[in-house]
């Protein structure tokens, strides 16, 4: 009986699919799209609906390069972006990243340590929707849809967990006033946090859903310091007097005690509904023993 003979890939379709190119390709394409879009939120700075207008086109353009990349040269189905959640999970993202933010300050507030003194008009929650969205999808696809896919595809899902929430982390610390102290509690709380979102469904939605909302409330109605960069004036007016352990110091809520407390105890959350639900990835090593 005649076996099924198999084509072998080209050798240049095995060179675009060998992973870490992928990872530096594609990851270094997102890195200048959100350069990019970070200078074009600086130079709309003064004009916050044309700012937001501006980062809601490059963050759809963000969305529409990544797509392309996993089409043409995965040529696989974008299942992480897949339309028919979208709503349902993002939806859940905001309000957890929402809720997450909120949860902290009212900690702070009962201690007396964050106090509303007054509000600023409406309008002054406005230039924060820009930098959300920015942030919040180049970051997600960059280090969650690049980093910690196509580094789970080789090594599995907690070494790159702990090599996307590293490499998040530390990033940071390119920030205007950002401490190292700020930069571990990152890798820590969000990094562990937003990977598991990704884990738990997936999808980008979730953890997209979660950056967008905990940087809009932290900025534009809290009117925090968003990890170290010069603080903007959001709906509430605040005093906030305390030590840096809780109020983070120049950092911002990221690095207090807090905010890490409660976004880590949420990460693990998820990632224990990931394991239940058989969505960690082997490394390729142990995925070729039980094939074998």
């Amino acid at each position: 009986m005649d076996q099924p003979t198999t084509v072998k890939p080209s050798l240049l379709v095995r060179i675009t699919q060998f992973a870490p190119l992928r990872l530096l390709v594609l990851g270094g394409i997102l890195f200048l799209f959100m350069g990019v879009s970070s200078g074009v939120m600086e130079k709309f700075a003064g004009q916050p609906v044309l700012a937001t207008v501006a980062a809601a086109v490059m963050a759809g353009l963000g969305v529409a390069i990544y797509a392309a990349f996993v089409r043409l040269i995965e040529r696989r189905p974008v299942s992480e972006l897949s339309l028919a959640p979208l709503a349902r999970e993002l939806g859940i993202g905001l309000l957890i990243g929402a809720g997450l933010y909120t949860a902290s300050v009212l900690v702070l507030m009962a201690l007396g340590i964050y106090r509303i003194v007054g509000f600023n008009p409406v309008s002054f929650m406005v230039p924060a929707i820009g930098m959300a969205l920015s942030s919040g999808f180049f970051e997600e696809l960059l280090f969650r849809g690049a980093l910690f896919r196509i580094v789970e595809e080789m090594f599995g899902s907690w070494i790159s967990l702990v090599v996307s929430s590293l490499v998040f982390g530390l990033l940071h610390l390119l920030n205007p006033a950002a401490t190292l102290t700020g930069a571990i509690f990152i890798s820590i709380e969000a990094g562990v946090l937003l990977a598991a979102g990704y884990m738990v469904t997936r999808r980008l939605w979730l953890s997209i859903g979660f950056h967008v909302a905990w940087n809009y409330t932290q900025q534009g109605v809290f009117s925090g310091i968003v990890s170290g960069n010069a603080p903007v004036p959001g709906l509430i007016k605040p005093i906030i007097e305390g030590p840096d352990a809780l109020t983070g110091g120049s950092f911002g809520l990221e690095s207090s005690l807090v905010a890490f407390l409660f976004c880590t105890t949420a990460g693990v959350i998820l990632l224990i509904l990931s394991v239940r639900r058989g969505n960690v990835v082997a490394p390729f090593w142990k995925r070729r023993t039980t094939a074998s």
